[in-house]
């Protein structure tokens, strides 16, 4: 996601006005992708959509194999318009992935509140991290390794609790992914603060699962510390 190159669009350039540039249409991307997000949400509740209603083992596997086939498709056209459409299109399949949270957080009396303060305290964080990685003089690169180690330990942690079903293994699960994404939200933002990440639709794809990923861990905290049956 994160391929460091030296073109956006097929022009090489490290200027602060080339990076303030990319990191404006980073910015506009990421706006403009919540539209099929949400419009995806809204399908997969209408549809009762699950990906993992059958097997939960193939559901995840299938999961990965979109994913990363869209991850593919979007590095492949990163470089064109078709890349924004790409990108685009693996938004409203993420949003089609969040339905199922989103309706059974739907369920509780307090659900539409629950899913309005979990959008706000993602964006307070978004907000703090990208307003760091912007100011602070300190290089966050380092942090790279260790973030992924973490999101894979995260995976196997989400993989196990698919079949366990442990409310409290899924409340720590949420809380360590709640920092670590907060945390990559920081790495990314820099990335291309500091002219590492030059092609705005990779910096989008990048944050966009940031985001989206602490948004998603919010809200289980919420509905499972705060959900209301009555």
């Amino acid at each position: 996601m994160n391929q460091h190159l030296d073109t956006t669009f097929g022009h090489s350039t490290t200027s602060s006005a080339a990076r303030n540039r990319v990191l404006r249409n980073t910015y506009w991307l990421l706006a403009l992708s919540m539209i099929p997000t949400v419009l995806g949400a809204w399908l997969g509740v209408q549809l009762h959509f699950s990906l993992f209603a059958g097997s939960p083992m193939i559901g995840f596997v299938l999961f990965l194999a979109i994913a990363f086939g869209f991850f593919y498709a979007i590095e492949k056209t990163k470089n064109s318009g078709l890349g924004v459409a790409v990108l685009l299109g693996f938004t409203f399949f993420m949003g089609l992935m969040l339905s199922r949270l989103i309706e059974f957080t739907l369920g509780f009396s307090n659900g539409a509140g629950l899913i309005m303060t979990a959008f706000g305290g993602t964006a307070i964080i978004f907000g703090g991290m990208a307003t760091i990685a912007t100011v602070s003089k300190r290089d966050f690169s380092g942090l790279g390794k260790w973030l992924f180690a973490g999101v894979l330990v995260i995976l196997v942690a989400s993989l196990a609790n698919i079949f366990l079903h442990l409310p409290a293994l899924q409340l720590a699960i949420s809380v360590v992914a709640i920092a670590i994404f907060s945390a990559y939200i920081l790495f990314d933002v820099q990335q291309v603060v500091n002219g590492g990440e030059t092609n705005y639709i990779s910096a989008t794809l990048a944050i966009y699962l940031d985001v989206y990923n602490v948004f998603v861990n919010l809200l289980s905290i919420l509905g499972i510390l705060g959900g209301n049956r009555d």
